[in-house]
């Protein structure tokens, strides 16, 4: 479940632009940056607006959407965002502002796609993705992982993609787990959000990785995961390390 504490985005400063041009927006807590192939910052911040005036006020309505953690029945006027979001926490039996971040990432990311080919959203470390090439990520599991700056992987993102982080120790996300780090690899980035949440709150020890993995390669749901704890990793589905 996401908080919405501030918290420096430092890792944005190991980002390659590969020739697309970087910008950030920021709302509120909302802290996005995009790389376009152009600067699409004032469709970006209008969008980032509807998506956090949609939530604030159905939260003003129904305030349990914001603080539950599990999923809960959304009214039938909700905004799409509101319904995704709850769609998404259903799948994976967690509260429905764990897919928040990616959601918005979602919703910003297809909109500046009606205007440019190629576009990487991050929120929180939660990013959606469309691009002709396979892009290359890094997998970051705390200063002290040993996997620290080893682990880089591409995805398929020629249909848009999401994929999603969640950490036990890393950052200010509530989690149940101890995992370092869990990336989900989703179509959708509410549902790669939610399910990052929802494994990560599973992972206690290292000896849950197999297991999990296991499990989670039979999710309809979800194309790709890895889990990261202590000096034990594991990787499933459409990941390609590097």
């Amino acid at each position: 479940m996401k908080t919405l504490e501030y918290q420096k985005r430092f890792y944005r400063d190991w980002v390659s632009s590969s020739g697309l041009v970087p910008f950030e927006v920021v709302i509120k807590e909302s802290d996005l940056f995009i790389l376009a192939e152009r600067d699409l910052r004032e469709d970006a911040r209008d969008v980032l607006a509807k998506c956090r005036g949609d939530l604030e006020r159905y939260i003003a309505v129904y305030p349990e959407f914001a603080y539950a953690l599990s999923p809960v029945s959304v009214a039938r006027n909700a905004a799409p965002i509101i319904r995704e979001m709850a769609d998404a926490a259903r799948a994976f039996n967690v509260g429905p502002m764990a897919a928040v971040a990616g959601a918005v990432a979602e919703k910003v990311g297809r909109a500046l796609l009606e205007r440019a080919d190629s576009v990487m959203v991050e929120n929180g470390g939660d990013i959606f993705m469309r691009s002709a090439r396979k892009p290359t990520l890094a997998l970051y599991a705390g200063d002290d992982s040993p996997f620290r700056g080893k682990i880089l992987f591409e995805v398929d993102a020629r249909d848009g993609v999401g994929v999603c982080t969640s950490s036990g120790t890393v950052g200010h996300s509530l989690s149940f787990g101890r995992a370092d780090a869990v990336v989900v690899v989703a179509k959708n980035a509410a549902v790669a959000d939610a399910a990052a949440t929802a494994i990560c709150n599973r992972v206690k020890s290292p000896y849950d990785v197999d297991a999990i993995i296991d499990i989670e390669s039979r999710n309809e749901n979800i194309s790709g995961l890895i889990i990261a704890i202590d000096d034990r990793i594991g990787f499933w589905g459409d990941i390609t390390l590097k």
